[in-house]
């Protein structure tokens, strides 16, 4: 697709988010408000998100994990260290309906920005800060970033407990992801509150607390009682069998869960007097009871055929199934292909470039991307002229340094 489909049609369209974030967490947050129609005005330092950094890219400033995190946006240069910067961006929160930040509380409040400074500004504004610790405790002041986050919030500990290895991280920057979610949902929740207050309010979402939260539902178990029941830990989820099975020529990952999947399997397998007479089969409680046990037999039983032969005959009775992808098979799934998963757009600047669809799918205002991955103060000038500055006066700034642009546009 050459350019983005307008906005008209989306949820939010008319929603203005002045987004002062950068790296994963809080841009992870805004491209999903703005892929459902928000106008998100991305605000950079004169350094730039960091991010654009990461990854290897045609041009200067804009890598990919940029790209993937930062659509649907416009972005905006200016220097919020300067008198003039911090003005711009005063008069942009006074039209705006939220404002996210994910730096500490402790830097906005240097800055002349926490909440009580822009409410007096915009009564209305919803001020989200999305950062590492709840502000009422000992960790209030401390940087956060995913890696710590999975640490801190038992998830790499959990690999020790499933394999008898070290703690491990999780390949992907979950902690980051999930937050972000979080943030986009508390957002959302925050917007319905004001239709009927008429008033805005400022939301923490630390990503400590929200971790604990995201991995104890399901591990703390018996921890759950007082007197705990038992140590913690979902036994199925921290079994050392809990992973790919290993086929006559590859690996396929199957979850034989209820009870007529187990009995579906030992039917195909001619043991169905074997499945009635083991009491560990019996139910779901006395599998997970004996999970490990459990999953050495599937592990034995799934390396007697093909990849391909299970996913098969487990699809034919309707077990769960699925290949196990890597980053060059996973175009190629006969699923993403059919529902037109990945697509590609022209970039102005970056060329030809693969898309990912937004993973929901609404019947009438379908979330998709508005605009692409803007170059770094790409929107400055429209964004100041919306804001009623004149061209002598963004000049002025642009040359003072409290304001940027990409060298094209500040020859426009």
């Amino acid at each position: 697709m050459s350019a983005h489909p307008a906005s008209a049609a989306q949820p939010l369209r008319g929603m203005r988010i002045i987004d002062l974030t950068a790296v994963l967490m809080g841009p992870y947050a805004t491209q999903l408000l703005g892929d459902m129609g928000a106008d998100v005005v991305k605000v950079e330092a004169p350094e730039g998100d960091m991010v654009r950094l990461i990854g290897p890219a045609r041009n200067a400033g804009m890598g990919p994990v940029f790209l993937n995190t930062n659509r649907s946006k416009r972005s905006i240069v200016l220097d919020l260290k300067t008198e003039d910067g911090k003005a711009a961006l005063l008069r942009l929160v006074a039209d705006a309906d939220i404002f996210v930040y994910n730096v500490r509380p402790q830097a906005m409040a240097r800055l002349g920005l926490a909440y009580e400074e822009l409410a007096r500004i915009n009564p209305r504004i919803i001020y989200v800060g999305v950062f590492g610790y709840g502000q009422d405790g000992p960790y209030a002041a401390r940087p956060a970033y995913d890696d710590l986050m999975q640490g801190a919030s038992t998830l790499a500990a959990m690999f020790a407990r499933s394999t008898g290895g070290p703690p491990q991280y999780v390949p992907a920057a979950i902690a980051d992801r999930i937050t972000g979610l979080v943030a986009a949902t508390t957002i959302l929740g925050a917007v319905v509150e004001r239709q009927a207050s008429g008033m805005g309010q400022r939301i923490d979402v630390p990503m400590f607390e929200t971790m604990v939260n995201f991995i104890l539902s399901d591990h703390l178990a018996g921890l759950s009682f007082d007197p705990p029941l038992d140590a913690g830990g979902y036994a199925r989820l921290l079994s050392r069998g809990r992973r790919p099975y290993r086929t006559r020529d590859g690996y396929v990952c199957a979850l034989i869960y209820t009870d007529k999947q187990w009995r579906s399997l030992f039917r195909l397998l001619g043991r169905e007097t074997e499945f009635d007479e083991d009491p560990r089969f019996r139910s779901l409680s006395t599998r997970t009871e004996h999970i490990d046990a459990i999953y050495a037999e599937v592990e034995r039983i799934l390396a007697t055929r093909t990849t391909a032969e299970w996913l098969d005959v487990l699809g034919k009775v309707d077990i769960p199934s699925m290949p196990v992808h890597d980053l060059e098979s996973i175009f190629d799934d006969e699923h993403l292909r059919a529902t037109g998963h990945f697509g590609t757009e022209e970039h102005p600047s970056e060329g030809r470039l693969r898309t990912l669809r937004h993973g929901s799918t609404w019947s009438r205002t379908q979330p998709r991307a508005t605009r692409h991955a803007p170059l770094q103060g790409e929107h400055t000038l429209e964004i100041l002229r919306e804001a009623g500055y004149s061209d002598a006066q963004i000049d002025a700034m642009i040359a003072s340094g409290s304001a940027g642009t990409t060298p094209s546009k500040a020859s426009a």
